[in-house]
């Protein structure tokens, strides 16, 4: 068998994704990624955005993995991320997720009208989120 990546996924909650793949896609700080076998190792910083997983049993089996910021590090053909949460895409409470997304843009025009900078920080954060939750889910 050709050379694969072990990919994982951890949360505060324990783990969340443990497969095997081909190629492994993300959003760092400093843009996107891809992690093939053999990567050097390597530690860098994720966006809250969605991780694809091109598992090594199909050329068309894709797993999406909603990702809420974190660390991702590569070493010895292991992809392990650590990030705050993390859902994969038929796990995603699409409603939940629709509702997180009217309540931080509520809460958006709330900080706006009062000025308040961190509110507007923090829920523009959570819309972020949201929107990240609501466009993975549609990969299932």
């Amino acid at each position: 068998m050709d050379q694969f990546l072990t990919v994982n996924v951890v949360t505060p909650a324990g783990l969340v994704y443990d497969h095997h793949a081909k190629i492994v896609v993300a959003r760092t700080t400093d843009g996107e990624i891809g992690i093939l076998p053999h990567h050097a190792p390597i530690i860098v910083p994720l966006t809250i955005d969605e991780v694809r997983v091109k598992r090594i049993d199909s050329d068309t089996h894709v797993d999406w993995v909603a990702v809420n910021g974190g660390i991702l590090e590569v070493r010895d053909n292991v992809v392990s991320i650590v990030a705050d949460s993390a859902e994969r895409d038929r796990d995603i409470d699409v409603s939940r997720a629709e509702r997180a997304k009217q309540r931080a843009e509520r809460q958006i025009e709330e900080a706006k009208q009062v000025e308040d900078i961190d509110q507007l920080r923090r829920a523009t954060v959570a819309l972020h989120r949201a929107i990240n939750r609501i466009n993975v889910s549609k990969h299932s």
